[in-house]
């Protein structure tokens, strides 16, 4: 036996070696085998992997290589996302071009992730970056543009006055730029869009059929896509001088029974009418302009504190002769979502109520809560939400709510004033980005022509490289020669498009490319109807409502441009935890890094000092690791360490991958300890039973034991990787490994080595899956000359599976008195028998005569008396 220890950073890059010259984790797009898709979200290419990027590849290359030993031709690509703003600001920081910034950064990260022992098919490797990937996605941009998708319109669009482009409504977060963090302003522009709003109710009613989703992730996009039924009314304006289309106010409500608590109207700072009367009303003007500074998102109008301009005019109510409602200008409404005109109830809603109490307007509950009573009933601090009767409404009175808002509908309806409506909140995708480093919109602006599609022969637009950071903006606005080119159409000078599309597009239809990432169209058919969908998606939930949206409503659009045959382009979605860890301060409060600090004591006992110095360090929150504060752990320091095996291993050992793994030097030992423990136990079995080791006829009593648990173990795990249950997996190893170890005291009864054997080699292609490195190292030390990737899941037996004895619960009169480990299949008479014999059953039944006695098989013994 070896007294070695395994020395992981010396053997792993030998084996990696080993995969290369085999090719082994190449796939061919066609196969007698079924196929799986396993895809981890692509990076970004920063520069450096860390831990995330290493428990999200960690737990793909698991389920790639489970599905590979269970027959299937597995797919398992990567690639970059790598257009984008931090190549431009590294640009603009550093002097350096995008370009060279990227590709150098995807040189040292592909590095990094080969270290890891990933099963990847580097063949199908690509960046969106490369003329190759994006005149592909330009052609389909010409696709979508003939198809209607892509169109240009001009509104008002988020602005990021830091990165100075344009963002998409999901790219606003808490009224704030998702990269930036600059507060966005609302701007008119022209820009182009992607017309998402055409599966609005597909999209949503597609999420019950993804079964295989996270229901957060499917409520948040149900909520984002904001499907609502309800009814369009219109009211007539009175109290001024207007345009004959304003006389008429059109107003979507999805409660329509409370019309008779309405005591306002609402418009939209962007409303038509409320431009209008801004034109010859300075207060109204600097309404607007404060409004603007509010930010665009929902999150940030709900945060905001409700404010309004009374524009004098008013709004008949449609019900109550003479009643006349006041109409304002709200900072609350959105000019994107129904008509960007509201009435308000103020007792059924919580907005309307804060805006009605700051501006001393009625609030009149119309719709009451079981028992209650009109006289007396009122609203303080909160409207009422809840069902009940309706109030207070004339015609309305003793409806339910429901009953209610169809009669009003007809109402309206009949008076020709109002219809049933189903509306969205979602709204359409726009991608125009106002930076240099994206992909190029394949069109050019005629004063003759107009818009005019670059034909498909002059594809790829390249972006050029002699492009310049010292002035801010778009250096595509200022770029003389690369702007300037003949109209396709009629050669006349024309202007190309400088906005280049928003980066989220790139990494739309990604999967759909690595399907056939050489092909000389976008997507090759036989290919994508091979692989597609993809089976295994794992990423950030972070993604809900931003990339996977976007990829769902791309893969409708290349369904509907005839590249694709599918609608949903992940079957299967996991969203992994963050990886996190301990936040350490100095004296001066400066954040420091987790090896500058030493750590003693345990529990309430821990203290911290620096490493140089010993000067008292203070620990604080457990959080994301991040470079603000420098609690990250560089994965090339663990593995010139430890090995990458060692930390594949904790990654996905420590928690439930679904929640946030706690990095802990500790943790990290630990798993370092069951490597070498793994080793050495493999080491000594391959001396005990060496290749060719053969079965007895009739295994010892031990040996039996350890050839069930073993099968056992097997099943469980099998189980287990198949729902990406990683540290329950991890769990049953740790338990085989210690009945392995208990079982060597015993190597001398008949069988038992073949049984050590046999559990040697489930241990390795167990424990191989997510150590790879030691796997192939531990067979190799078994005596096999092949690599583990190549071998099949080893084949379980049924009968082992099934337990010879059996725990059954004894009741007297229906309580639990005893329980009895029995046989299997032994008779209910025997167990009726043995049940009367027991002690606590007869102390219990107290000299009583036994009435009768029920047996459940296999489950319980009730003795009746």
């Amino acid at each position: 036996m070896s007294t070695e220890r395994y020395n992981a950073p010396e053997r792993e890059p030998h084996w990696q070696k080993r995969w290369a010259e085999a090719d082994c984790f190449a796939v061919a797009d066609t196969g007698d085998k079924p196929k799986y898709y396993v895809l981890e979200m692509f990076p970004y290419p920063s520069g450096r992997i860390h831990m995330g990027h290493v428990r999200n590849y960690a737990m793909g290359d698991v389920v790639a290589r489970h599905r590979r030993a269970k027959g299937y031709d597995v797919l398992h690509p990567m690639g970059w996302d790598a257009f984008g703003m931090p190549a431009e600001n590294a640009a603009i920081e550093r002097g350096v071009h995008p370009k060279g910034w990227t590709y150098d950064n995807i040189a040292a990260m592909r590095k990094q992730l080969k270290s890891m022992g990933l099963a990847i098919d580097w063949s199908r490797e690509l960046a969106t970056c490369d003329p190759d990937y994006y005149q592909h996605e330009q052609r389909l941009f010409l696709d979508l543009l003939a198809k209607d998708l892509a169109y240009r319109s001009t509104g008002k669009v988020n602005w990021d006055p830091v990165d100075q482009t344009v963002l998409a409504n999901e790219q606003v977060i808490d009224g704030r730029g998702w990269r930036s963090g600059a507060l966005i302003e609302q701007r008119q522009r022209e820009q182009w869009n992607f017309r998402i709003t055409a599966y609005a109710a597909d999209l949503v009613d597609a999420l019950e059929r993804l079964d295989r989703w996270p229901d957060k992730v499917r409520l948040m996009q149900r909520n984002w896509i904001g499907r609502s039924h309800g009814l369009s009314m219109t009211f007539d304006v009175v109290g001024g001088k207007l345009p004959k289309p304003l006389k008429a106010l059109e107003v979507f409500t999805t409660r329509p029974d409370t019309i008779f608590g309405a005591s306002f109207l609402a418009v939209s700072p962007g409303h038509p009418l409320a431009l209008h009367v801004a034109e010859k009303n300075a207060a109204l003007i600097a309404f607007l302009d404060e409004c603007k500074r509010v930010g665009t998102s929902e999150e940030a109008i709900e945060r905001a504190e409700k404010k309004g301009y009374d524009t004098g005019l008013k709004a008949a109510h449609p019900f109550i002769d003479g009643l006349k409602l006041p109409i304002y200008v709200a900072n609350f409404i959105l000019m994107g979502y129904g008509t960007g005109a509201i009435f308000g109830c103020p007792a059924h809603d919580q907005r309307d109520l804060d805006f009605a109490r700051k501006y001393s307007l009625p609030v009149l509950p119309v719709v009451l809560p079981d028992g209650a009573d009109a006289k007396s009933f009122t609203i303080a601090d909160e409207p009422y939400l809840g069902p009940g009767r309706i109030a207070n409404s004339d015609f309305l009175d003793g409806l339910d709510v429901e009953a209610a808002k169809s009669v009003v509908a007809e109402r309206m309806s009949a008076l020709g004033k109002g219809e049933r409506r189903t509306n969205y909140r979602l709204r359409d995708w726009g991608i125009s980005r106002q930076r240099y480093w994206g992909c190029p919109i394949p069109v050019v602006h005629c004063i003759d022509c107009g818009i005019v599609p670059v034909p498909r022969n002059q594809l790829p637009v390249l972006l050029p490289d002699d492009v310049t950071f010292d002035v801010p903006g778009n250096p595509l606005d200022r770029h003389p020669t690369w702007k300037n080119v003949d109209c396709p159409s009629c050669a006349k000078p024309a202007r190309r498009e400088t906005d280049t599309m928003d980066t989220f597009v790139c990494s739309s239809w990604y999967f759909a490319r690595f399907c056939s990432p050489r092909a000389t169209v976008p997507v090759e058919r036989q290919a994508a109807d091979r692989w597609l969908p993809v089976d295994q998606y794992i990423g950030g939930v972070e993604h809900a409502i931003l990339h996977l949206l976007y990829s769902r409503f791309f893969t409708r659009a290349l369904r509907d441009t005839g590249h694709v045959g599918l609608d949903e382009p992940f079957a299967g979605l996991f969203t992994q935890g963050m990886v996190v860890h301990e936040t350490y301060q100095s004296e001066a409060g400066e954040w420091l890094q987790p090896f500058d600090v030493r750590i003693s004591g345990e529990g309430g006992e821990r203290k911290a000092v620096t490493v140089a110095g010993s000067k008292p360090v203070t620990i604080g929150l457990t959080e994301k690791m991040s470079k603000s504060k420098r609690n990250v752990v560089d994965p090339d320091d663990i593995v010139a360490h430890y090995g990458a095996d060692t930390a594949r291993w904790f990654m996905l050992s420590d928690s439930p991958p679904e929640r946030d793994v706690i990095w802990t030097a500790s943790g990290v030992e630990g798993a370092g300890r069951f490597v070498q423990r793994l080793w050495r136990l493999i080491d000594e079995i391959a001396e005990i039973a060496p290749m060719g080791t053969n079965a007895v006829a009739n295994l010892a009593a031990e040996a039996a034991l350890l050839h069930k648990a073993t099968h056992k173990s097997l099943a469980a795990a099998d189980r287990n990787f198949e729902h990406l249950r990683f540290n329950v997996a991890v769990a049953g190893i740790y338990e085989l490994t210690n009945t392995v170890t208990a079982a060597l005291s015993k190597r001398d009864e008949p069988g038992m080595a073949w049984a050590l054997r046999e559990a040697a080699e489930a241990l390795v292609q167990m424990a191989g899956l997510l150590m790879p490195h030691l796997g192939d190292e531990c067979w190799a030390r078994l005596g096999y000359h092949t690599l583990l990737i190549e071998q099949s899941w080893p084949t379980v037996d049924p009968a082992l599976l099934v337990d010879d004895t059996i725990t059954i619960a004894v009741q007297v009169n229906g309580k639990r008195r005893d329980e009895m480990t029995v046989a299997r299949d032994t008779s209910a008479a025997e167990l009726e028998a043995m049940a009367l014999k027991l002690e606590p059953v007869i102390r219990a039944m107290e000299g009583r005569q036994v009435r009768k006695v029920v047996v459940v098989p296999q489950r319980i013994i009730n003795v009746v008396a």
